[in-house]
């Protein structure tokens, strides 16, 4: 099996690299690929906290607001909804694909590949699941959905009384748990076990 060097192009053969070691390119030097220790366990044991974060971030209120003794409450779901109803659709959705749907569709499809690898067992179509969900990685954006949200708070701050609410934190705690578990992960490892049960 070859790799093409992101810098130079040239083609390197893959070799195995101990746990915690790097591959280089033979001409240009640059990283290729790495071996994480652990990468299984420990990006299975974040998906699964990430998909327990993403339903309490999903279920409870991200913001209150109180303004002249009324209490608004809302959760990401019913902000979609305000959205389209405002006819800003392409926001709504663009905010649903991005912060809900993706996300889900991450956490559940590692989960799906990362159990049965952990247990030594065979999945249905894993090769094309795994294969999806490494194209679909950069469009779940929590962390620039954080920084919008931050931004609202300030804004709002001057008009009403705002309360983080606790889906606020879940989801704060969710965009770094996700990212700590796809930087964790070794998708060279995962290629080479889903290589080795469906060949």
């Amino acid at each position: 099996m070859l790799i093409a060097c992101h810098e130079c192009d040239l083609l390197n053969a893959v070799t195995a690299v101990p746990a915690g070691a790097t591959a280089h390119c033979a001409r240009c030097g640059s990283e290729l690929y790495s071996r994480k220790k652990n990468s299984i366990p420990r990006t299975l044991a974040l998906t699964i906290a990430g998909l327990v974060l993403f339903l309490q971030a999903n279920a409870y209120p991200i913001l209150i607001i109180r303004s002249e003794g009324v209490l608004l409450k809302t959760t990401l779901f019913q902000s979609v909804q305000a959205l389209y109803a405002q006819d800003m659709w392409g926001i709504a959705i663009l905010v649903f694909f991005t912060c809900i749907l993706i996300p889900f569709i991450q956490l559940v499809g590692l989960v799906y590949i990362l159990l049965p690898l952990r247990m030594d067992l065979q999945v249905w179509k894993a090769p094309t699941v795994f294969r999806y969900l490494r194209k679909i990685q950069p469009w779940g954006m929590m962390e620039v959905f954080m920084l919008g949200i931050l931004v609202s708070i300030v804004k709002l701050a001057k008009m009403a009384v705002v309360i983080p609410g606790f889906s606020l934190y879940a989801f704060a705690a969710l965009a770094f748990v996700l990212t700590a578990a796809v930087a964790s992960l070794d998708p060279y490892l995962i290629w080479e076990k889903i290589g080795d049960r469906y060949d």
